[in-house]
């Protein structure tokens, strides 16, 4: 079953297929165009570029795309990318999911990380397979510590280089709308 775009104030959350990010490795942002988005000169990014690996390693492994890999930040004004955003694949036993994101130094400090992890995690939370949101972000990274406190996660441990973070589903949550 296709896998839908989530919509939120000011963006739209579009899934990665496998033929879009081998397109972009391939430095080919014409195909942007072809899907209906603006491209960008700024996006992808270096971060992007880096990941989109395992991205493509990950949609190999699939008939298509299931939401818990990476998805694409598009400005709903002008329908440009200004990131990407996801899962590091389906649930673990435990029922967790780990989530990341990057936006472009152009568009960042304006929300747009909150509003794509908000969204992010009650997509997540409406799967019953899900029972938690873990993420990790670098000890001196100020942002995404905010970020992450503001989405309501909790530290759960710290080591010379990370952060680990975890938010548990609750029984009724803001974050099913």
């Amino acid at each position: 079953m296709p896998i839908h775009p989530i919509h939120t104030d000011r963006l739209v959350l579009i899934p990665f297929t496998l033929e879009v990010a081998r397109a972009l490795l391939a430095f080919n942002t014409s195909i942007l165009a072809e899907i209906g988005l603006q491209p960008t000169r700024f996006w992808p990014d270096q971060e992007s570029m880096d990941t989109l690996p395992r991205i493509i390693k990950r949609l190999e492994q699939l008939p298509e795309p299931t939401g818990f890999e990476s998805w694409m930040i598009v400005l709903k004004r002008n329908a440009t990318v200004i990131g990407d955003a996801g899962f590091k694949g389906a649930a673990n036993k435990e029922g967790a999911v780990d989530i990341g994101y990057s936006i472009i130094e152009q568009e960042q400090q304006r929300g747009y990380g909150l509003e794509t992890a908000r969204a992010l995690v009650g997509w997540a939370f409406r799967h019953p397979q899900v029972k938690a949101v873990t993420a990790n972000c670098l000890l001196e990274n100020a942002a995404s510590i905010r970020l992450l406190e503001k989405l309501g996660m909790q530290e759960t441990v710290r080591d010379d280089e990370l952060i680990y973070w975890r938010l548990t589903k609750p029984a009724t949550s803001q974050y099913y709308t």
